[in-house]
C-alpha cells in the first residue's frame, strides 16, 4: 500500500514569495525608470496656482496598488508579514536626508512652508530608525508594541503633512515668499515625491499589517 505525499500549502507560498521578490525588484526599477523618463519630460510641473494632480497620482496610486495587491494575493500577503522588520525599519533612516529641506529653504530654493515641516519631521523619523532597528534585533517582539505602531503611524502622518503642505503652496502659494515648490516637480527633487514618499508610505504600512497579524496570533 503505497502513500502519496502532497506538498505543504506554505511551502508553495514561500516559493511565491520568492518570486515575488524577484517581481517587486522588476517593478520598483521600471517605477524609477518611469519617473526619470517622465520627471526629465517635464510631465510633473503643473502652472503656479492650479492643483499638483500629477504628484498627488505619483504619490497614492502605488499605494493603492500595494494595498489591493494586499488584499487580493496570498503571496503579497504572504511577503508582506514575513517582512524582515529590521530591514523595512532601517530603510526609513534615509530620512535624515530630510535636512537638505531644511538647507534648501535657507538658500530660498523651497518655501518654509514646507520645507520645515517636512524636513523636521523627517529628520526626527530617520533619527530614530536606528534605535528602532536595535530594538527589534535585541527582540523581535518589540513589532508588536505601542512604540512600534505609535512610530509607524507617526511616520505616515510626517508625510501626509509634507504632502499636504507642498500641495497648499503650489495650489494658493501659502507661504510661498520669495521660493517656489515648483522644483520639487522637476529631477532630482522629484524623486523624493514621486518615489521615495510612496516607498515610504508602504514600508510603514507593510509594519503595521505585520504588527496587527502578529498581535492577533499571540
Amino acid at each position: 500500500m503505497s502513500t502519496v505525499v502532497l506538498p505543504r500549502p506554505d511551502r508553495s507560498v514561500s516559493r511565491d514569495a520568492s518570486s515575488l521578490m524577484f517581481t517587486v525588484g522588476i517593478i520598483l526599477a521600471l517605477w524609477l525608470a518611469f519617473v526619470f523618463v517622465f520627471g526629465a519630460r517635464g510631465a510633473f510641473v503643473q502652472p503656479a496656482g492650479t492643483p499638483p494632480l500629477p504628484i498627488f497620482f505619483a504619490v497614492t496610486v502605488p499605494v493603492a496598488v500595494f494595498l489591493t495587491a494586499y488584499r487580493t494575493s496570498r503571496a503579497v500577503r504572504h511577503f508582506v508579514l514575513n517582512l524582515d522588520q529590521r530591514l523595512a525599519v532601517g530603510l526609513q533612516a534615509w530620512r535624515f536626508g530630510g535636512l537638505g529641506f531644511l538647507a534648501l529653504t535657507t538658500y530660498n530654493v523651497l518655501p518654509g512652508a514646507f520645507a520645515w515641516p517636512a524636513g523636521l519631521g523627517d529628520l526626527a523619523i530617520g533619527a530614530t530608525a536606528p534605535a528602532l532597528v536595535l530594538a527589534i534585533a535585541r527582540n523581535p517582539q518589540v513589532v508588536t508594541s505601542r512604540l512600534f505602531v505609535i512610530w509607524n503611524v507617526l511616520g505616515i502622518l510626517d508625510l501626509v503633512v509634507a504632502v499636504g503642505t507642498g500641495t497648499l503652496v503650489a495650489w494658493f502659494g501659502l507661504g510661498a515668499d520669495r521660493a517656489s515648490i515648483a522644483p520639487m516637480a522637476q529631477l532630482p527633487l522629484l524623486l523624493i515625491p514621486a518615489f521615495l514618499v510612496p516607498s515610504f508610505v508602504i514600508l510603514h504600512i507593510a509594519a503595521l499589517l505585520q504588527a496587527r497579524h502578529r498581535a492577533a496570533a499571540a
